[in-house]
């Protein structure tokens, strides 16, 4: 970012460049400006792609046979993904079965919103504003309580996170709030604040590399122009790598969802 900002200062035209900044994940009305049913680019964005996750899968879902073609042999790998190496690892094999559905929701739902970000016309990962990854970070936190509570009880849930055995009494009232906080807060925001975080600079830093590439290409004069070529390299090497995090994040997020879970269910947490 320092040689790209003392390339445009040379070339004197920095105040053309228009870097990426927070501004870009909060864009203007497009429609009912103003009112409760206001919507935005960034919700528009988040309609359109939940249209196409779901007209696949069911596209998918009603097309199904014994010999799978190229879109269900993709989908069904999807799933068996998420089924062996989050589900069953972290459950154990049979066990996690009632947590499937969750858990690969979340993971669709997570990968198909950070991949908009590298759509073009869109570019704009939906995970980048914090309310999809709160309303996710919150579900995972009803199931892990639920789950919790269904198997031990309110109170058993509770002591077995707060007051866990083998530790001295004189340790429980520094403990306790600390892990009733774990629970409430910490885990939910563990969830939210790394693939916020990962969502944003990512576009931040494609919004970079495609600006400059547009910039020294269009705007710029002479050897300048040269430039673009690596600018545009380092786009297209970015864009691999943001795929690669999109992916990575749901991952994380599916599988920590999981981990919460069935953690809540063992006889000691």
């Amino acid at each position: 970012m320092i040689t790209l900002q003392t390339l445009l200062i040379a070339e004197g035209g920095a105040e053309e460049f228009h870097a990426p900044s927070l501004a870009d994940f909060f864009p203007p009305a497009i429609w009912f400006e103003g009112t409760v049913f206001e919507i935005t680019r960034l919700q528009l964005i988040q309609f359109l792609a939940t249209a196409v996750v779901l007209t696949v899968l069911l596209f998918a879902a009603r097309r199904a046979v014994l010999v799978p073609g190229r879109l269900q042999s993709a989908i069904e790998l999807l799933l068996d993904f998420v089924r062996v190496q989050i589900v069953e690892s972290t459950f154990g094999a049979g066990k996690g079965k009632k947590y499937i559905g969750i858990v690969t929701t979340i993971f669709i739902t997570v990968l198909a919103f950070n991949l908009t970000s590298i759509v073009p016309g869109i570019n704009l990962p939906i995970n980048s504003r914090i309310g999809v990854p709160l309303l996710l970070a919150l579900w995972v936190m009803v199931a892990y309580w639920a789950a919790g509570i269904k198997k031990h009880g309110l109170w058993g849930y509770l002591k077995g996170n707060m007051f866990p055995p083998g530790v001295p009494v004189f340790v429980y009232p520094i403990l306790a709030p600390i892990e009733l906080l774990q629970i409430l807060v910490i885990r939910p925001a563990s969830l939210i604040i790394r693939l916020l975080a990962n969502m944003v600079a990512g576009h931040i830093m494609l919004a970079l590399t495609y600006l400059a590439t547009h910039y020294f290409l269009t705007v710029s004069a002479g050897g300048m122009k040269a430039i673009s070529g690596l600018t545009f390299a380092a786009s297209l090497g970015m864009t691999l790598f943001e795929v690669f995090v999109a992916a990575l994040q749901a991952y994380i997020f599916a599988l920590l969802a999981a981990v919460y879970i069935n953690m809540s269910l063992e006889e000691e947490h």
